[in-house]
């Protein structure tokens, strides 16, 4: 009965939440000869700018994982974690098994499953980008055979698509073979971004769990620079719970970029540089976002204060003006630039400039700000020199 309450509500949210922001779409196939339903999540917001683009996402198996998909990605995107996304299910409720379906003989797409194929990128996709505000990052969504069908996207001469996740997938067991004849390595060629999200459970069957394995082991082995394999594991007696696990850790990794420096990002890439090299990270770290997720973010204050002890305490703080030119070019109503170039004149004695940049600095602060009296305390220190 809990479980049942449980479900209950968490259907009467995604309903109350997403219903006003959902299109319900039937779209003519030329490829099928017939018309598929599509439901297209519209991100809030959306219309109030006409200029900013947003990633798109494809979600097949839309009855079982475009609710949960929408549900992540807004919490994701509220808690700043994630971009908005433009989200479109495609229902295959009545015809999976012709969309999915394979050669058991060679692992091969079926007739029916290469027109599915190309009616989701020729079709759902152009449609998507002609009729919306879409960013070149493309993420595809798929569970059990479906996912099977995406990663045959993989194949692509052109590599499109950034992002792959496939929940409790069903591979086909030539699915090795046609790994390799994909070619992976050349996607290092490409300047772009991409992830492999894949995960077993202990949910799956022995043999599917063994299969599962191998793909981790042999995609993880590859160590192409710019893909991301993505190999995770979960403990869980059912495969309907494993679906909720999946996405949210899938996005974290995926959107990893996009967030705020954690912990983990300055351990491993930003702590041992020097200050130049510490600037020159969190300026194309922004430039990627931008430039992948269609987000001109500027740099958030957090990161700023993030690298500020590697600016301040490497090189004799001598990067500190160089700092506060980047973060005036980006903010210039902000105070921080000023600030860190006023340091920089005050650790070298230069206390007329210095006094002039505190100035200005403490000029642009809102009266009301926490921080405008620690900040008048330059002032009084450099207005006595």
């Amino acid at each position: 009965m809990i479980k049942k309450t449980l479900t209950l509500i968490f259907t009467l949210f995604c309903f109350i939440g997403f219903s006003q922001k959902i299109i319900n779409k039937k779209l003519e196939s030329d490829i099928l000869e017939t018309d598929r339903n599509i439901k297209i999540y519209i991100p809030e917001g959306y219309e109030k700018d006409s200029i900013k683009n947003y990633p798109i996402s494809i979600v097949l198996d839309e009855e079982y994982l475009f609710d949960v998909y929408v549900g992540n990605s807004v919490l994701f995107a509220k808690k700043d974690k994630a971009p908005k996304q433009i989200i479109v299910g495609v229902s295959m409720e009545k015809t999976k098994g012709k969309d999915i379906s394979f050669d058991v003989n060679s692992g091969g797409l079926t007739t029916s499953s290469k027109n599915f194929y190309s009616f989701l990128i020729d079709e759902v996709l152009f449609y998507m980008e002609s009729n919306y505000r879409t960013s070149p990052f493309i993420t595809m969504v798929a569970q059990g055979y479906s996912a099977n069908l995406i990663t045959h996207f993989l194949q692509e001469p052109s590599a499109f698509i950034n992002s792959y996740i496939c929940i409790n997938p069903s591979f086909s067991d030539y699915i090795g073979q046609q790994l390799q004849s994909y070619n992976l390595p050349r996607l290092e060629k490409e300047d772009n971004t991409f992830y492999y999200y894949l995960n077993n459970s202990s949910s799956l069957s022995p043999q599917k769990q063994t299969k599962i394995d191998q793909v981790q082991s042999g995609l993880s082995a590859l160590k192409i620079k710019n893909v991301n394999i993505v190999a995770d594991k979960l403990t869980t007696s059912s495969s309907i719970s494993a679906i909720g696990e999946a996405i949210p850790r899938a996005l974290t990794k995926i959107f990893e970029i996009y967030s705020a420096i954690s912990k983990e990002e300055y351990e491993k890439n930003i702590k041992d540089l020097n200050p130049l090299d510490a600037i020159t990270y969190l300026e194309n770290k922004y430039l990627e976002i931008e430039f992948l997720f269609g987000s001109d973010l500027g740099i958030r204050e957090k990161d700023i204060y993030a690298i500020e002890k590697i600016i301040i305490e490497k090189e004799n703080g001598d990067r500190l003006r160089d700092f506060g030119k980047m973060i005036l070019k980006l903010f210039p109503a902000s105070h921080l630039g000023d600030y860190y170039i006023g340091k920089y004149y005050e650790t070298g004695n230069m206390y007329k400039k210095a006094l002039k940049h505190y100035k200005i600095g403490y000029g642009k602060m809102d009266p009301s700000d926490p921080n405008v009296d620690a900040f008048y305390e330059n002032i009084l220190r450099i207005g006595g020199q």
